[in-house]
């Protein structure tokens, strides 16, 4: 049953091949997924291979991530994804992103919850408690500690050991953190996915889990109250486009932060007078244009771990979704509401943490001719991880392979940066988790036949 303990140690891919599926490009078995984190790519897999969508997936994804993964991807966070459906047409941005309460404070408004269920509603096909069902009983019942969990946890043992409820999940007797396979579970956090699986996102925002964040809020000299997790509400709209090459990128619009980082770094990247087109290899063009995107917002230095994350899932019909969550720092402000698991993120005003939320790179990109799907990830977590995604679509654009992990650009001497990345070329898909780092690539097929 935990066949992925002797996984989560090292970064595993998929690679297969086959006819085509369809108008999709995408080979018939049932999708593929990518992630950070094992447990959590494994939940979305097995979404795909019971008939679920991309969009499925990515939010099983994201709920079992809250779980095996609450440094980067909380409940009280918030993020970005960019959706591609074949079947429709379709290219849509969701932004649900951690914003500031209205009294100001140190706790954001989380918009995790909201977005993903916005996101669900439109392009699932599962019921939404499917969803949130595999984060919920890794809560429950406990789930093993991963390597990539364990890499975070130990840098950030001071935040973990001011915080009752993540001390006593991630403490050992000892008084430091637990290693790699230690079994741990948070049942005040099941109890909470046990509402939103129920409820829907009133189950989060509105009654008792609510009210427990706002009361604790309160207590804590913080600002979050119930107007703030009544209004938020996840937006949705039209991607960023840019072309690279025969590719056609979709990202998150100029409006956001995130947007305009990578807006600027593809098209210094891909312009006429690009650094490509002036005859720079791909890596040095990309570490080109990474700093001059760097200088124009001016940013000159960043923390270590911002507390971000990025997957991605595409599936058999071409619905291709990319995602990147952030917490603000890692374990977000370092305080749990009591009684709810629910860890809050910093607010996005409160010190350099509120950068995270410029390097959350979602992309999904398809090919100039019949609009397959060729690239689907996420760079997050730092300026890194928006060159490796960066990267990646320039390899695709100059018909580069991109079938290892080694083929990505690694994320290098920034350990919390990462690019994950499904690309597909030439009827083979792969499933590529960053080669610095400790994720996982899967296949829905894989899943249901026990592999």
């Amino acid at each position: 049953m935990f066949r992925s303990r002797a996984l989560a140690g090292a970064a595993t891919f998929i690679l297969l091949a086959g006819c085509s599926g369809g108008d999709s490009g995408i080979p018939p078995s049932g999708g593929y997924t990518v992630g950070d984190e094992p447990l959590a790519v494994r939940a979305g897999a097995n979404v795909l291979a019971s008939g679920g969508s991309a969009t499925d997936a990515a939010a099983a994804m994201y709920f079992t991530l809250a779980v095996t993964y609450p440094v980067a991807a909380g409940l009280g966070g918030g993020g970005l994804c960019v959706v591609h459906d074949a079947a429709s047409g379709r290219n849509e941005e969701f932004d649900f992103l951690p914003r500031d309460a209205s009294g100001g404070g140190a706790y954001a408004v989380p918009g995790n919850v909201s977005g993903f269920a916005l996101m669900q509603s439109v392009y699932g096909r599962l019921p939404w408690q499917r969803v949130v069902a595999p984060g919920e009983s890794y809560a429950a019942t406990g789930f093993p500690i991963s390597a990539a969990l364990a890499a975070r946890l130990t840098p950030a043992e001071n935040v973990v050991r001011l915080d009752a409820s993540l001390a006593a999940e991630f403490m050992d007797e000892s008084g430091h953190v637990k290693q790699a396979g230690a079994i741990v579970s948070n049942p005040d956090l099941g109890r909470t996915l046990t509402q939103v699986r129920t409820q829907g996102p009133d189950g989060f925002y509105k009654g008792r889990v609510a009210g427990q964040i706002i009361g604790y809020s309160s207590s804590q000299s913080g600002a979050v109250g119930g107007g703030d997790l009544a209004a938020y509400q996840a937006s949705r709209g039209t991607p960023q486009v840019i072309q690279v090459g025969d590719q056609v990128a979709y990202l998150a619009p100029a409006r956001t932060g995130a947007g305009a980082f990578a807006g600027s770094l593809l098209s210094t990247l891909s312009g006429s007078n690009g650094a490509l087109a002036a005859g720079e290899s791909s890596n040095s063009a990309v570490g080109s244009a990474v700093k001059r995107a760097l200088d124009q917002y001016g940013v000159k230095s960043l923390p270590q771990d911002l507390g971000a994350t990025g997957f991605a899932a595409v599936d058999a019909s071409g619905q291709a979704v990319a995602c990147a969550v952030t917490m603000n720092g890692p374990f977000g402000s370092g305080h749990t509401a009591q009684g709810t698991g629910v860890t809050l993120a910093g607010s996005p005003s409160a010190g350099q943490a509120g950068l995270a939320a410029a390097f959350l790179t979602p992309i999904v990109a398809t090919d100039g001719n019949g609009g397959s799907v060729t690239l689907a990830g996420a760079g997050a977590g730092g300026p890194n991880g928006t060159a490796s995604i960066a990267y990646a679509l320039v390899k695709l654009a100059s018909g580069a392979s991109l079938s290892q992990p080694g083929d990505l650009r690694s994320t290098g001497m920034a350990p919390y940066d990462t690019v994950n990345v499904i690309a597909c070329q030439s009827g083979t898909c792969a499933a590529l988790p960053d080669p610095a780092a400790h994720g996982y690539g899967a296949a829905a097929g894989d899943v249901a036949s026990g592999n």
